[in-house]
């Protein structure tokens, strides 16, 4: 194989095997900005050995024996303490014992007891809320992504030695903090876990709808959301909230094809050409929110806002959309969730489903809501429903207003040009 196409099956191995690699050596070492760095190591002799020797058989075990390797070498030059010495002595141990036979094989099978565990302990870890918003989705990509610092960067569209520092921080405060690499239990599950969805749903959005830059769209971060949310469902098939999550990725995910059109222009959804959505992630999404439901219990907001998506991914046309079940599952959602951004979206139900009238004035009542004064879709929805209503020159001044206050050039453009088709002639 030339080195060029082992170098890419390299990083895709690293890609699959990274969180779990991490993982496995977070629980050895008891420290994730050691588990890192020696996962770090592994790969470097990985790209140094295997395009001279090739890929592996079980490229996922070699890399954790190497990293373990690496760690017992620290441990020699006194460089962990007397605990983790001891812990990792042991495993020592056990890795002389195996070689005897087929040692990778077997060591693999050692370490895949608990990776379930593992992935679980460091979602949680890598999401503690003691991290600012920014810090877990950076140290998320990273850990449990497989992104390297630059991509991060161009993800975030902030520079590469401010992720560089925000992720070496973010590692820092979980030691300092002495945050406990495990999966918390009773009441502090469900509040941690409600900062793991949290960052799963933000790396989504963020890829489905940038805030900033060129590109309307980033579905790399999508693809990178939609697998840690399957991970989350496959490690927690027990909570309702985290399939409701994985149903809303998989169901918006369905769309991405089709919200772009020619010259990366944003295609609204109504818009749509909905052969485009992709009926396998529409079915998985299903199926998921399914499972959701089938769970009991009151809906979540994640699980509320699939059923949402459901509703849209279930019409064969826009006029078939079931716009009234929609705006009373958003009057639920503002029940279990309340925000100015729900009852935003809820405007937007009621004007599909009940006229542009009952819309506007429901949107009115957010126009001084401080979230929302720099929130460039309120005004965007205030243009939509006056132009519905006839109210040309409001419309386009709330346009111009929203194509002001985003930072996202193609949806500044579309605006724009939203703005321009209300001029008099």
């Amino acid at each position: 194989m030339p080195a060029s196409e082992t170098h890419r099956a390299i990083e895709a191995v690293w890609r699959i095997e990274a969180p779990r690699l991490i993982a496995g050596l977070a629980r050895l070492v008891g420290d994730l900005g050691l588990a890192e760095d020696l996962a770090q190591d592994a790969l470097v002799i990985a790209l140094e050995r295997w395009p001279e020797t090739g890929l592996p058989h079980k490229p996922g075990a070699w890399l954790m024996a190497t990293a373990k390797h690496r760690a017992i070498d620290r441990i020699r030059r006194n460089v962990l303490a007397e605990r983790t010495q001891v812990k990792l002595g042991r495993d020592l141990e056990l890795q002389q014992t195996l070689a005897q036979a087929d040692g990778l094989a077997a060591l693999e099978a050692a370490a895949g007891d608990e990776i379930g565990d593992d992935l679980l302990r460091l979602i949680f870890t890598a999401c503690h809320p003691v991290l600012s918003t920014e810090a877990r989705v950076a140290l998320t990509l990273r850990l449990l992504g497989g992104l390297t610092t630059a991509e991060i960067a161009r993800a975030c569209l902030a520079p590469e030695a401010t992720i560089a520092q925000r992720i070496v921080r973010a590692k820092r405060t979980l030691a300092e903090a002495r945050v406990p690499f495990e999966v918390p239990r009773g009441p502090e599950r469900a509040a941690r876990l409600a900062s793991v969805l949290e960052v799963i749903y933000l790396i989504f959005n963020e890829g489905y709808a940038a805030t900033a830059g060129a590109d309307w769209m980033r579905p790399a971060l999508c693809e990178d959301a939609l697998r840690l949310g399957r991970i989350l469902a496959e490690l927690m098939p027990e909570e309702a909230e985290v399939h409701g999550l994985a149903a809303l990725l998989e169901l918006q995910a369905s769309r991405l094809r089709a919200r772009v059109g020619p010259a990366g222009r944003p295609v609204r959804l109504n818009d749509q050409n909905r052969a485009r959505w992709d009926q396998l992630l529409i079915q998985r999404g299903l199926a998921a929110l399914a499972r959701a439901e089938a769970l009991g219990g009151e809906l979540g907001p994640y699980a509320l806002q699939d059923a949402i998506a459901a509703c849209h991914a279930r019409a064969r046309t826009p006029e078939a959309t079931d716009w009234a079940r929609i705006a009373a599952l958003y009057d639920a959602l503002a029940q279990r969730a309340p925000s100015p951004v729900v009852d935003l979206n809820r405007a937007v139900a009621l004007a599909m489903a009940y006229g542009p009238a009952a819309g506007l004035e429901l949107a009115d009542t957010l126009t001084d809501e401080p979230a929302l004064q720099n929130y460039h879709l309120l005004p965007a929805v205030r243009g939509d429903l006056l132009a519905r209503l006839g109210r040309l020159a409001e419309a386009r001044a709330e346009f111009e207003r929203a194509a002001a206050l985003t930072r996202n050039a193609a949806e500044q453009a579309l605006l724009l040009e939203r703005a321009r088709a209300l001029s008099p002639d």
